[in-house]
């Protein structure tokens, strides 16, 4: 109970030697008992050092350690304590050394930065003295003096200082005394005194036991016998040449190398004189890199140097002679550094991939270069290869941060090989490679575009919805969904209606359909705008414009503007009975909505009732005489025209006209007759519309009456084409121009003079303002004068004839 309360007591002093650690420009110390178990705690580094807890873990905080070497200790990212990750025996650890100290650092990113832990390793009294053999053997003669010396094996305890070796007890006899003394280092050893003569003849041996004691709290104890053998004298002990042999060796000597040779004398004669040698107590380790010739003294190399797991050995050599005399020395072998150890490169961390807008400057990573030789040996210098946007900047100490030195673009290289140099300066310099592989996140910055600047779609009309009109195609060189290009219509308007109801487009393919049948004369061309946009984040786009052309087809007869094609009009042209040939007397007016050679017209006259009598321009549609008019030609002649345009296949019309020769209306019975009925007809329907409405619609009716008389009045004004007098207001707007050149060939101008109140009034035939063919270029226009005299003339002439209502 007494000893586990003192090893108590003792852990509490060596635990609050631990809390007294302290920091120094970044540098944090610790004190801390070796043996303790696995997570206890050696003190908190972050409160030490000043670092937020919370910080940890996002800085990526971790105990670096180099080479090989054991991680000791870890640090706690939840708590920032330091805590023991493996058992530690200050022992095995630092052997006889009198200070023992873990030097391991803190390692923090973003930013990077370094703390040096030095832990300091105290001991703890947890080995016993032991002596090297189990009995200790002397042959003493009987004529040794009172007082007279012998030095006894030194009792080795692993641990240091206070817990190691503090005395030595020998047990109560008669003829020996114990001396404990103390050595330069600190050690002590204890001699055997001769306190009474020895007398081989009473007693020839003598056995004893020596107890070693270490100053540990509880003491621990080892022991050993000492069995002493009386024999004649043998007063002098062997002499080594040096009290300490000190050698230096390189770290790659090779093995059988002899180190040195020691040499101790003995004054003695004969047998007495002979002296052996042997090591102390070393390891196990030592032992089998050295080895000790026993006859000669030569220390030779029997296993390998390695400078940075041990730069120095302390071998303890004892000489005994035959009669069991024996002396100290220690050798002291120093070993020199030599450049057998090549840098070695560590990646500490790596961000890939790396976005492609990472702005110059960006650290990509973190390097670690270590090399296990001192001095020269161990300076390494780092470098990358050429023609790489990438640079390595020195940081702390051996470590270096891997940053970006221009902008990236993943479309021109999406990845890097790069290959890091370590070289050291040793002689001959040692260099090691490491290469790393980096990747380039793509980023959304490139927008679609178009592989043409602008597209042309030809597209017959009368086509069937559905059908392809073109392929539009665009590229992103971006990846994934950053290259991804879905198509679209811009949202417009064609002559008013929405696009979509014209065209579709496949937003996969960006093949553009159809999405009705066209009308070459209601639309002939169009402009739509594609979209191309991908689906980064933002999305990106491009546009293109197709212009869609329809082409035309023939699909239009020919349009007969006059004669009206109505089988109810009266259509009679009147043809003086002095013309001659070559007069004209009518023309056929015709246009074709089809545009080009669709809408070229050919005229022919497919049945008459002289066939000889009139003829046709084929192109003009002009009515003219072959010969002169003779008294035996029939007063009324009937023509059949067919009105045929060139497309293919062709399409054709066909007009009735009915030709009157003669002077004068009032030669005519059968005009007359038509006249008069057409009037009581008309009075008729007067008078019974004034009897049913006489109350009802008495002013409407006044109304009428004053209208019809004031337009009598008026003079008609009739704009002709040909010699047929053809109201403009009738011709349609789209037949006002065709293509640049229409139909209408030739402008002839007409006048009716009527006599107030007669239904039979004379019609007088002029002369066309021109007498020759017009140019082409002449097309038929309405005017608004004369659209107003056909307003005031319709219900005069209606009453005559009708001329050519459309």
């Amino acid at each position: 109970m007494f000893s586990s309360m003192l090893e108590a007591a003792e852990m509490f002093v060596l635990l609050f030697l631990a809390l007294m650690a302290h920091s120094a420009s970044g540098d944090v110390s610790y004190s801390f008992p070796e043996e303790m178990k696995r997570g206890s705690v050696i003190g908190n580094i972050a409160k030490d050092l000043g670092i937020d807890v919370n910080r940890l873990s996002p800085r990526k905080a971790r105990i670096d350690i180099e080479g090989n070497r054991k991680r000791y200790c870890d640090i706690n990212l939840n708590t920032g304590e330091l805590t023991v990750a493996e058992r530690i025996d200050r022992e095995g650890l630092c052997g006889k050394k009198a200070s023992c100290a873990i030097k391991q650092e803190l390692v923090l990113e973003n930013p990077l930065e370094s703390h040096r832990v030095t832990i300091s390793v105290l001991d703890i009294n947890d080995n016993s003295p032991q002596f090297k053999k189990d009995i200790i053997k002397f042959e003493i003669r009987e004529s040794a003096a009172k007082g007279a010396r012998f030095v006894l094996e030194e009792a080795h305890d692993a641990d240091i200082g206070a817990n190691s070796v503090q005395t030595y007890n020998l047990m109560e006899n008669e003829y020996f005394d114990l001396s404990v003394s103390s050595k330069a280092s600190g050690k002590f050893y204890a001699e055997l005194v001769l306190r009474n003569q020895l007398d081989r003849e009473q007693q020839k041996e003598v056995s004893l036991i020596l107890t070693a004691v270490d100053g540990g709290t509880p003491p621990r104890s080892g022991s050993v016998a000492i069995h002493v053998t009386v024999l004649d004298a043998n007063d002098n002990a062997p002499v080594f040449s040096q009290s300490v042999y000190k050698v230096s060796l390189p770290e790659n000597s090779p093995l059988d190398t002899v180190v040195l040779t020691v040499s101790a004398t003995d004054a003695d004669e004969g047998q007495n004189g002979e002296v052996t040698y042997e090591f102390g107590h070393i390891s196990e380790i030592d032992a089998t890199i050295f080895t000790l010739n026993p006859k000669t003294g030569q220390i030779c190399l029997t296993g390998t140097l390695d400078y940075e797991e041990e730069n120095l050995f302390e071998l303890p050599i004892q000489a005994t002679d035959r009669l069991g005399l024996v002396s100290y020395s220690t050798v002291v072998v120093e070993v020199s550094d030599v450049n057998d150890n090549a840098p070695i490169i560590i990646v500490k961390s790596l961000n890939i991939p790396i976005p492609e807008n990472a702005a110059p400057g960006t650290e990509v990573g973190i390097i670690n270069v270590q090399d296990r030789d001192s001095e020269s040996n161990g300076q390494v210098r780092c470098s990358i290869q050429q023609n790489v946007p990438f640079k390595l900047v020195p940081s702390i100490k051996n470590y270096y941060s891997l940053v970006s030195t221009g902008e990236l673009d993943r479309e021109l290289l999406s990845e890097y090989n790069l290959s890091i140099t370590a070289t050291d300066e040793g002689s001959p310099p040692l260099s090691s490679t490491k290469s790393i592989h980096l990747t380039v996140a793509d980023v959304n910055d490139n927008p679609p575009v178009f592989e043409q600047h602008s597209y042309r779609a030809h597209v017959q009309e009368n086509n069937k919805p559905g059908s392809s009109v073109c392929s539009v195609s665009a590229t992103d060189p971006d990846w994934r969904q950053n290259g991804t290009v879905v198509y679209s219509l811009f949202s417009s308007e064609v002559n008013g209606a929405p696009v979509s109801s014209l065209l579709s487009i496949n937003g996969d393919t960006g093949v553009i359909h159809a999405v009705r049948s066209f009308d070459y004369e209601q639309l002939k061309s169009f402009t739509v705008l594609v979209l191309a946009r991908d689906n980064g984040s933002p999305p990106l786009s491009g546009n293109v414009t197709v212009s869609v052309f329809i082409s035309d087809e023939n699909d239009n007869r020919p349009q007969i503007l006059y004669p009206s094609p109505e089988g109810n009009s009266f259509m009679t042209e009147l043809v003086p009975k002095g013309a001659q040939a070559r007069s004209l007397v009518s023309k056929v007016i015709a246009v074709d909505a089809d545009s080009g050679q669709n809408a070229w017209l050919s005229y022919q006259i497919v049945k008459a009732t002289d066939p000889g009598l009139f003829s046709i321009g084929v192109h003009s549609g002009e009515i003219r005489t072959q010969r002169d008019i003779s008294e035996s030609d029939s007063m009324k002649q009937n023509l059949i025209v067919s009105v045929r345009d060139n497309g293919q296949p062709s399409l054709s019309a066909t007009c009735a006209l009915s030709l009157l020769i003669s002077d004068n209306l009032a030669e005519v019975p059968e005009l007359k007759d038509m006249a008069h009925d057409e009037s009581g007809s008309k009075l008729t329907f007067y008078l019974i519309i004034a009897l049913v409405s006489v109350s009802t619609f008495f002013l409407t009716f006044l109304i009428i009456i004053l209208a019809v008389r004031f337009c009598r009045r008026r003079k008609p004004r009739l704009l002709f084409d040909g010699a047929v007098a053809i109201p403009s207001a009738y011709l349609p707007p789209n037949y006002a121009e065709v293509d640049g050149a229409g139909t209408l060939r030739s402008a002839y101008n007409y006048d009716a003079y009527l006599t107030t109140g007669s239904r039979t009034s004379d019609f007088k035939f002029i002369r066309s303002y021109n007498e020759g063919t017009p140019t082409s270029d002449l097309t038929l226009r309405k005017t608004q004068s004369a659209v107003d005299d056909l307003e005031g003339l319709e219900p005069v002439i209606s009453g005559v004839f009708q001329v050519g209502y459309v």
